[in-house]
């Protein structure tokens, strides 16, 4: 079982998803819920590429925080 951080921002016309720890894993989507399904596939066939060539799947790094300003 892997757990990665997505981040998912807004783009014009669409929203795009990319994976912090795993440079290259992008994915788009026409709305933030498709972008979201886009990515956790494109993660799947990520990892499996990896595991294929007997690279090691990183263990993840990358960390998100909301700061609350006043």
């Amino acid at each position: 079982m892997h757990r990665f951080l997505i981040v998912i921002e807004k783009a014009k016309g669409n929203y795009s998803a990319y994976v912090p720890d795993l440079p290259g894993c992008i994915a788009a989507g026409k709305t933030r819920e498709e972008a979201e399904k886009n990515i956790y596939e494109a993660i799947e066939m990520h990892i499996k590429g990896m595991e294929e060539d007997r690279i090691p799947v990183p263990k993840p790094q990358a960390v998100a925080e909301y700061v609350i300003l006043k």
